[in-house]
């Protein structure tokens, strides 16, 4: 059943009750009513039978037939009073009591003529008749308006529901360019308002994610290109030298002081293709993560950073840090080495500070420089997003704060439940 039909049959099932209620007050008043008339009409027929015995003349029928819940019939001699029995109505209101009673008398008047004279609610039960009619006319009418009202209201919401389904199946399709139309009623212009607004967001997620997608393929090809041009350049020469220097060997081998220059030289080539490969190797992967501490890793890459930039760096590492999982270890460390790349790149500082502590549960890390800053809020770029994401992999809270001429400051709190 749909939700018209429903709200139909609740509707007129709400009339049904309200209508049967005002008729079942409507007939206790109109019984009261009645009872107070007929017991008023049997004080005037008590009257009218004794004006019929003491002046039969002051009983003609122009004069009795206007009379009001009082019947008067005139018989011939010989004949019987037709009397009707109580209708459903007559019944509800209490007359069956009146019925009960014994029939009128038939008067025999001093002129020869017969009459009864009786109490006749039919007048009275005419008009409680006619209210009920009009209560259920107007219960009618009322509830015919109030289903059309209702039909055209829940047709609107519909229209604007119909709108909002074909615009959510072309969005599910991947048509993010999707809209709905600005509509009068303020609940829908808000939903068309609402669902304009997700996709306004959702084509914008699509594009970043394009443009990541693109940047990480260009970012991996730009790795690839430098680890090749080390490995040709640096690593390669260095082996091309080496060898170069062990056939001199063989052919110096009688000659001491050319073997022992020769062997210092290859010394130190062995020693900087070493340094060279571990570099490499950091660069790759950290692997001092699996050596040392937490702290004294970061200890290192932050005096390796110092060196190789030329900024100072004070790193504040608090006593008894929690043991961290492996990767959850790897996450903090490159966020934090990102967080130094960005500085280097773009905060055009002279110090930067990173503390990181144990409190209350949480890990706390703060990387602030002393640089030009910038105004908030900023695109992210590739740095930022990677930041983001590896909060997210640690189910920490990032926030970022920044302004012209005060630096930069990176705030993340991670949560020590999910990695202890």
């Amino acid at each position: 059943m749909s939700a018209l039909w429903r709200i139909n049959l609740l509707v007129s099932l709400f009339f049904a009750l309200v209508t049967a209620a005002g008729l079942a007050l409507l007939l206790r008043q109109a019984s009261h009513d009645v009872q107070r008339e007929m017991q008023a009409a049997e004080t005037v027929v008590e009257y009218l039978h004794e004006a019929a015995l003491r002046d039969p003349a002051s009983m003609q029928p122009s004069l009795t037939g206007s009379l009001r819940h009082i019947r008067v019939q005139w018989l011939e001699v010989g004949q019987v009073a037709v009397e009707s029995g109580p209708g459903w109505l007559d019944r509800w209101l209490g007359q069956h009591l009146l019925s009960a009673q014994q029939p009128p008398p038939i008067l025999q008047m001093a002129d020869g003529r017969q009459v009864q004279i009786a109490v006749d609610p039919t007048d009275e039960i005419d008009e409680v008749w006619d209210s009920l009619l009009q209560l259920l006319v107007l219960s009618t009418l009322a509830l015919i308006l109030s289903l059309l009202t209702i039909r055209w209201a829940v047709g609107q919401g519909l229209a604007v529901l119909d709108e909002l389904f074909s615009g959510l199946q072309q969005v599910t399709q991947g048509q993010l360019d999707t809209r709905l139309q600005t509509h009068t009623l303020p609940e829908a212009r808000r939903l068309a308002g609402h669902f304009n607004s997700m996709a306004t967001t959702l084509q914008q997620v699509q594009l970043d994610n394009a443009e990541l997608t693109q940047a990480l393929l260009a970012l991996q090809e730009r790795e690839r290109t430098r680890l090749g041009q080390t490995l040709h350049d640096d690593l390669g020469q260095y082996l091309s030298g080496i060898r170069a220097q062990a056939c001199l060997l063989r052919a110096v081998a009688d000659q001491p002081e050319a073997v022992r220059s020769t062997a210092q030289c290859l010394e130190a080539n062995c020693q900087q293709l070493q340094d060279g490969f571990r570099a490499l190797i950091r660069d790759l992967y950290p692997l001092v993560l699996e050596r040392l501490e937490l702290g004294e890793a970061l200890q290192q890459l932050t005096q390796d950073w110092q060196t190789s930039q030329g900024v100072r760096c004070r790193l504040l590492v608090s006593e008894g840090l929690p043991q961290l999982p492996l990767p959850s270890k790897a996450h903090l460390y490159r966020l934090i080495q990102e967080a130094l790349t960005n500085v280097a790149r773009h905060a055009q500082a002279s110090e930067v500070r990173v503390r990181l502590q144990h409190q209350g549960g949480r890990l706390r890390l703060l990387v602030r420089d002393n640089g030009i800053g910038a105004q908030m809020p900023q695109r992210a770029g590739i740095g930022l997003r990677s930041i983001r994401e590896r909060a997210r992999c640690l189910g920490g809270v990032l926030r970022l704060h920044s302004r012209p001429g005060a630096g930069w400051a990176l705030c993340l709190s991670i949560p020590l439940t999910g990695n202890d």
